[in-house]
């Protein structure tokens, strides 16, 4: 059985797992899942990841779940180029480093932006209060001056000279919050320039490929069918209104 990979490119973990997936050429098949239409709760998936989330993956008999894991897996198996997980011990704590504080910073901080500025008011049909916009973006700024100024400091790439998994966990996060118009680059020169770099690793046709859907989501969002969403409306009212 080839290796089956559950993806929304909507989704920032899915676009890692996809692109580390494509520049390392492993072979595997594309399994498309919608999370805004609450596909992941449908019986399938749910023996494919019984936590209901994307991505994940289908490799024979085994199953996994979580994109760090995912990815360290997929490392591992096909033996990529060691700069994305380095054997190094000090540089792979510097990824390992990232890859443990940014799911509650930089994604939390960054996915709550793209549902403030696009997917609440679609769903609720209001739009959302400014202090709570203002009390998010200042989240998410914090977390960006601490990409630059611990994580990246003087350095190419966040473990060094070369692009790594936290290099790759890191753009698609600071890529969300772009999809929804607020441009986190402007400004920021030095992690515009990061930004460039990576794109540049990776390579400008399947990063601009894997980011398409979420530079394109202003559009998307108008002609989406806002009942088709409604599972998320008590996790809404939970987390952010």
């Amino acid at each position: 059985m080839a290796l089956e990979i559950y993806l929304d490119l909507f989704s920032q973990p899915c676009r890692s797992v996809y692109i580390f997936a494509k520049k390392n050429n492993i072979p595997f098949e594309f399994k498309k899942i919608s999370l805004l239409e609450g596909q992941q709760y449908g019986e399938d998936f749910g023996k494919i990841n019984m936590m209901r989330k994307a991505p994940a993956i289908r490799d024979g008999d085994f199953c996994l779940s979580e994109s760090v894991a995912i990815m360290q897996y997929l490392a591992e198996k096909f033996q990529t180029p060691a700069h994305w997980y380095p054997s190094d011990l000090q540089q792979r704590a510097r990824v390992n480093e990232y890859l443990s504080w940014q799911h509650m910073a930089i994604r939390m901080h960054g996915s709550k932006i793209f549902w403030l500025r696009l997917l609440i008011p679609k769903i609720m049909g209001v739009e959302v209060p400014q202090d709570k916009m203002d009390a998010a973006l200042e989240d998410l700024n914090a977390s960006l001056k601490l990409v630059e100024d611990k994580f990246l400091q003087d350095r190419p790439f966040i473990a060094g000279e070369q692009v790594s998994l936290a290099d790759l966990v890191a753009i698609v996060e600071i890529m969300q919050p772009v999809g929804s118009g607020l441009d986190v680059f402007e400004s920021r020169p030095r992690l515009s320039a990061w930004r460039e770099r990576v794109r540049a690793a990776v390579g400008t046709e399947l990063f601009d490929e894997a980011h398409k859907d979420i530079l394109a989501a202003q559009e998307m969002v108008k002609t989406m069918d806002a009942s088709k969403m409604q599972v998320f409306k008590p996790k809404i009212l939970k987390l952010f209104l």
